[in-house]
């Protein structure tokens, strides 16, 4: 059996994933999707952790632009990810994984605070670690959080599941002549505003040395054949 290009890894899921073809909201459909593709991972033996964003429930920013103290506005957020996180740990159960949430805020009845040793721990023992809550500060994004969990648990890479197949040079959903990019440098991402991260996350990303990968979660099996290393969406890395 062929093996996997990366042994632990960290999967970005915007909120806006989960929504599926909904405006807003959690679409059950997708999140039944979304679970069968990370058990293709599973079986492979890969560690695997999530992050998971909350703007298809709740965007700090946006509350913010409507008068919303920023740093409430980004708690409302943080508590959105948490009911993000909590059915995605119901979906994944459901097919037979191991899952634990870990908040970056306590809520003890909900889910563990999260420790950067019992987070490994439990990746090695086989579990699937969803978090939530950001980093547990305001103005960070959840991006930011996928690049600080990369680091401390030393993942090989951070997948950035979208609903478009990489990273283009305009939006290709209003632009038929977008130029897609098969690979870039975290200098281009933050010279050209590509919107792969925010600029703190891709910072981070370069100063540690995690790569990149952005890629279509909404064709199934997507998730396994990138961690099997092929080709497909876009790279970033040095």
């Amino acid at each position: 059996m062929e093996k996997p290009r990366f042994s632990r890894i960290i999967l970005k899921l915007s909120g806006e994933a989960l929504s599926g073809q909904q405006e807003f909201g959690i679409e059950h459909t997708t999140l039944d999707s979304i679970a069968h593709q990370i058990d293709e991972v599973v079986q492979l033996g890969v560690q695997l952790a999530l992050v998971v964003g909350g703007g298809n429930i709740w965007r700090g920013i946006s509350g913010s632009k409507h008068g919303m103290d920023r740093a409430t506005a980004d708690y409302m957020g943080m508590l959105a990810t948490l009911m993000n996180a909590l059915a995605l740990q119901d979906s994944l159960e459901s097919h037979g994984l191991s899952t634990r949430v870990m908040s970056a805020i306590e809520m003890r009845q909900i889910a563990e605070l999260y420790i950067r040793r019992r987070a490994i721990r439990h990746m090695e023992k086989g579990r699937i670690v969803i978090f939530g809550a950001g980093t547990g500060n305001p103005f960070f994004s959840t991006d930011t959080t996928a690049a600080l969990r990369a680091a401390e648990l030393e993942a090989d890479a951070i997948l950035m599941a979208k609903k478009v197949d990489g990273v283009y040079d305009s939006d290709p959903f209003k632009n038929p002549e977008a130029k897609k990019y098969e690979t870039l440098s975290y200098i281009d991402v933050l010279n050209q505003g590509l919107g792969v991260m925010d600029s703190t996350a891709a910072s981070l990303c370069m100063d540690n040395n995690i790569p990149i990968i952005v890629f279509n979660l909404t064709k199934q099996g997507n998730i396994r054949r990138v961690i099997m290393g092929e080709e497909i969406g876009t790279y970033v890395g040095r």
